[in-house]
């Protein structure tokens, strides 16, 4: 007799029908988790049919060669000074964490609500690129150990930022900055230091300014006045723009920083914050005003000066341009002119191009321990470059040219233009600077081309110098021509320049 086959038990079945079901979830999530993956990095799919034009994207700009020779000049100047005040360069990183900013900049300023270009890498870490130097120079302070460096400690840096906000003149998404700090000083000669590096800066670049100042005290003098601030601006509330109606709730003093026409009608009749300084801080500032007077240091007490940024403590400043003004004859005609009445002449006081801040600062005492550093007070100032730049311009400041080449070199055939390459070459080794165009071979063209520049000498050869080894040297002044030997070129020429 066959067998009975035992049946299994259901106790049996149902763990089996839980362990395959167990199983499909996890091969599903695996599944569910490549894909994930995959679509994070999936190259992006980029159709290459029709045409396609490149443009600079909006609010970035190209700084053409033209232009670069007035940054250049710009920033020797800036360079210069600042080495001549002890400041020591320093370089960080584009990109940095986004908490950095939030816990720095403050959750209220526009850079942290409205402006900062900010991703999560592939790592899952959130980034932005740095819409400003000082948090970035603070963490370097702090993670690089400069606090046990002979304090205070002073440091310069420059270039890019990058802050997504509307374009205007002046005023880029990728701007540039010039920045300046002193960590490790409570003193008020420091800042009198900074703001007088501010006033000597611009009367190097030959740029007229104003330099405005005001204290915003410490967080104890400021719970008074915040409540003073309060109660006004609520009277008043209905006439604050959207904005400032938000910061009435989260961060009053920013009212006092907005450039809304209507806003700035009741900011003048606003309280004023050094009413409210406590003893300490208002003998701190007294001694910084005595110190700007000391220095014959030129400014302008403003008592609404705040700043848009929440780390400021104390001493804070701004630079303004102050224009020529520009006056327009006009002629005009009254409405109910007489016949034969001579016409009126009417003078105009123009202020060419819209005003904007130059640069600006101030104290930031309590930044360094908020981000886990010692207390470390502390003191900065930034630049805007693009305004620099345009201010040049609108108050016509001359810019020194610089020497250009005294010399140019022409060929004239493929031989030729083989010993121009090695030639070229050796000459600048021995220090003498020398132009050319090897990309052309026309004589009459490379000629034009060494008029234009203004050289003193231009050196031509030919397949006949090739094969004499000698070299011809014109002086453009008096159209004069002279053979030379090649091996004897150098010193020649240093013999006619000197």
């Amino acid at each position: 007799m066959p067998k009975k086959v035992k049946k299994p038990k259901k106790l049996k079945k149902k763990k089996d029908k839980l362990i395959k079901k167990k199983l499909i979830v996890k091969k599903k999530s695996k599944k569910v988790i490549k894909k994930q993956i995959k679509s994070k990095h999936k190259p992006v799919k980029v159709k290459m049919g029709g045409k396609y034009t490149p443009q600079v994207l909006r609010g970035m700009k190209d700084i053409l060669p033209e232009e670069v020779k007035t940054w250049d000049y710009l920033l020797k100047k800036t360079t210069d000074l600042a080495e001549a005040y002890g400041f020591k360069k320093i370089m960080v990183p584009v990109l940095e964490e986004q908490m950095l900013f939030i816990k720095s900049t403050g959750l209220t300023s526009d850079i942290v609500e409205k402006q900062m270009y900010q991703f999560t890498d592939r790592s899952g870490t959130k980034v932005v690129m740095r819409p400003e130097f000082t948090p970035s120079i603070v963490r370097a302070y702090i993670e690089q150990g400069m606090f046990n460096l002979s304090q205070p400690v002073k440091l310069f840096c420059f270039g890019p930022l990058f802050r997504y906000e509307r374009p205007q003149a002046g005023r880029y998404r990728q701007l540039h900055q010039f920045n300046l700090e002193i960590l490790g000083s409570e003193k008020a000669s420091i800042d009198a230091q900074i703001i007088l590096f501010s006033q000597a800066l611009f009367n190097t670049l030959g740029i007229q300014t104003a330099i405005q100042v005001n204290s915003l005290g410490c967080p104890e003098c400021r719970k008074p006045y915040r409540s003073k601030l309060v109660s006004y601006f609520r009277l008043k509330q209905k006439w604050l723009c959207p904005d400032c109606q938000r910061r009435l709730k989260s961060n009053p003093l920013r009212i006092l920083d907005c450039q809304n026409s209507g806003c700035k009608d009741l900011i003048s009749q606003a309280p004023q914050l050094v009413d409210d300084l406590c003893p300490e801080c208002q003998s701190h500032f007294v001694k910084v005003l005595e110190y700007l007077d000391e220095a014959n240091v030129i400014y302008k007490l403003n008592p609404y000066l705040v700043r848009g940024l929440d780390y400021y403590t104390r001493t804070v400043f701004e630079i303004w341009p102050e224009r020529p003004e520009v006056k327009e004859q006009k002629q005009k005609k009254e409405e109910n002119e007489q016949e034969g009445e001579d016409k009126k002449e009417k003078e105009i006081i123009v202020a060419p191009g819209p005003q904007s801040a130059l640069g600006g600062g101030g104290r930031y005492d309590t930044l360094v321990e908020s981000l886990g550093g010692r207390p470390s007070p502390a003191i900065g100032v930034a630049y805007g470059l693009e305004r620099i730049i345009q201010e040049i311009k609108i108050q016509k400041v001359k810019i020194p040219k610089t020497r250009g080449p005294q010399i140019f070199l022409a060929q004239i055939g493929e031989a030729a233009c083989r010993r121009a390459l090695k030639l070229f070459e050796d000459l600048r080794q021995q220090g003498i600077k020398v132009v050319e165009n090897l990309g052309r071979d026309s004589l009459k063209a490379q000629m034009e081309m060494a008029n234009k520049l203004g050289v003193k000498l231009t050196l031509i050869l030919g397949q006949q110098e090739v094969l004499d080894k000698t070299i011809i040297i014109r002086d453009m002044h008096t159209g004069n021509q002279e053979v030379v030997d090649q091996g004897k070129i150098a010193k020649e020429l240093k013999k006619r320049l000197a």
